[in-house]
């Protein structure tokens, strides 16, 4: 950036005093900053500029100070440009961590600090001005991220992402997930997401880089250079939904499926998605004795190991029920019940929610709608490796390991056949994150993005198929129906899942 700057200056025959505020540069470790200005005095003294004015410059460019807290004061920016840093919260003094939530309202959460450089780099930027950074990616995804991602889809375009999982990106061993971001002030168009492979340091740089600036122009392909995988997506994401940009080919069939279907708990497929109950306390509320209170106390409960063969067989299990359909039990009424509760009153009023409700000291955390139990519903277990949809036929209640999906207008079987297939497994797999161990979480917030095909659209024919697949628990012929009714070719579906 120095040797630009001062070959524009002399280009153009401008004082190189001209250039005292054109670069800025924050480095809060003074040592460090010392070495920045060293190396840059360097560098100036290669281009013959003078002592006094190479001091002068480099005084005013490097500055030691805590650039989240001086932000404000800065002019207007082109360019901000950054390796932010990755420090937990709870790593930084309580109140200093204060000052820096107060000063930037993205920061919620467990969000790291790299949040805060965030919002200060984009808040800098004049119109038309880029913001660089690389930078742990976890913010596109997780919960944390959602006003950041909020505060980008609403004022800002994002231009490139280039994920770097599994590249050198740094000279230090770093676990960080790191991925290069490139967002601007200006109306959102097409963006690029790239996946550097292991082996693309060794093309260099610039190399790499003009390939995605011509892929960003259209003059360029994804086949280039087969070690920066590439996919340009012309839509991109609102509010503060997850950008899920670890694999560009798979984002691009998810934006592509996004535009042509609905999700899957919208007004046109009649679906609900939910999750079982709460109690709060299992051991105490969880029960095979049928004997142990009042007989409609006792509700029939599935839980997740119910579900492992991919049909439903139910353990026996049976939630201690406080609910009436207008709210809890009295237990005068009910003196088995009560009494199963007083016994166990110390316990159970030690939970948060019976502290919070002293008069229903003895409710589950969720309440009970009873009228779930007898409608047919798929269950779906969370944490596993693969979509299990499995289908109650409305004789058990879902525990809270268990998601459920219920539709007055699907054929359930049909729909857990698509559920079922890998194109059900794309969707999870793009819109969750891996825990450790490789376990995808099937959660409500994901189950309800994933698009499915019209009802009305799925011919007689292909209807059967799904639930012939769906009870036979043949993903692959689930797939091949799914793949026709979606417009996907398997090769494509192959390239997406990486296998």
């Amino acid at each position: 950036m120095t040797e630009r700057l001062i070959s524009s200056c002399r280009r153009q025959g401008r004082p190189l005093s001209d250039c005292h505020n054109s670069l800025i540069a924050y480095e809060l470790d003074s040592t460090s900053a010392e070495l920045g200005r060293n190396a840059v005095l360097n560098v100036l003294s290669s281009m013959n500029v003078s002592c006094d004015v190479a001091e002068s410059l480099v005084g005013s460019w490097i500055r030691t100070g805590d650039y989240l807290f001086e932000a404000f004061q800065l002019a207007p920016a082109n360019f901000v440009i950054g390796n932010p840093p990755y420090v937990r919260l709870e790593d930084i003094p309580v109140e200093v961590a204060g000052a820096y939530r107060n000063s930037y309202p993205t920061m919620t959460g467990r969000a790291d600090l790299y949040i805060a450089f965030y919002e200060a780099g984009l808040s800098q930027l004049r119109e038309g001005g880029v913001c660089a950074f690389i930078c742990a990616d976890r913010w596109m995804l997780n919960q944390y991220g959602a006003k950041l991602r909020s505060m980008v889809t609403a004022s800002f375009a994002v231009e490139t992402i280039v994920e770097m999982h599994q590249a050198n990106a740094f000279d230090d061993d770093v676990s960080a997930y790191p991925a290069i971001t490139i967002i601007r002030k200006a109306d959102q168009r097409d963006a690029l997401v790239a996946s550097a492979k292991p082996t693309a340091e060794a093309h260099g740089g610039r190399l790499l880089a003009g390939m995605v600036n011509a892929m960003r122009s259209g003059q360029g392909t994804s086949s280039a250079i087969p070690d920066l995988n590439c996919a340009l997506v012309h839509t991109w994401f609102q509010d503060a939904d997850p950008w899920p940009c670890s694999s560009p080919a798979r984002l691009a069939l998810l934006r592509r499926l996004e535009d042509d279907f609905e999700p899957l708990e919208s007004p046109s497929n009649a679906v609900k998605v939910g999750i079982g109950v709460a109690t709060g306390l299992d051991d105490l509320f969880i029960t095979k004795d049928q004997s142990l209170v009042e007989s409609d106390r006792l509700l029939p409960l599935a839980m997740a190991r119910d579900t492992l063969s991919g049909h439903m067989k139910w353990s026996g299990h049976y939630l201690v029920d406080p609910w009436l359909a207008d709210g809890l039990a009295d237990l005068d009424a009910y003196p088995r019940l009560g009494k199963y509760f007083e016994q166990h009153a110390e316990l159970v009023k030690r939970r948060n929610t019976a502290q919070k409700n002293p008069n229903g000291w003895y409710r589950t955390i969720d309440r009970v709608n009873h009228s779930l139990t007898t409608r047919p519903k798929l269950y779906i277990p969370d944490i596993k490796n693969q979509f299990n949809p499995v289908l109650d036929r409305g004789e058990t209640y879902p525990h809270h390991n268990l998601y459920y999906v219920y539709s007055d207008l699907w054929d359930l079987e049909v729909l857990g056949g698509i559920l079922l297939s890998a194109v059900g497994q794309l969707f999870i797999e793009a819109y969750g994150v891996r825990m450790r161990g490789g376990y995808l979480r099937f959660q409500a917030q994901y189950l309800r993005r994933i698009r499915v095909p019209a009802p009305g659209s799925i011919s007689a024919a292909n209807k059967e198929e799904l639930v012939q697949a769906f009870r036979e628990r043949d993903r692959k012929h689930a797939t091949d129906i799914a793949l026709r009714l979606y417009g996907i070719s398997r090769r494509e579906l192959e390239t997406t899942l990486g296998n």
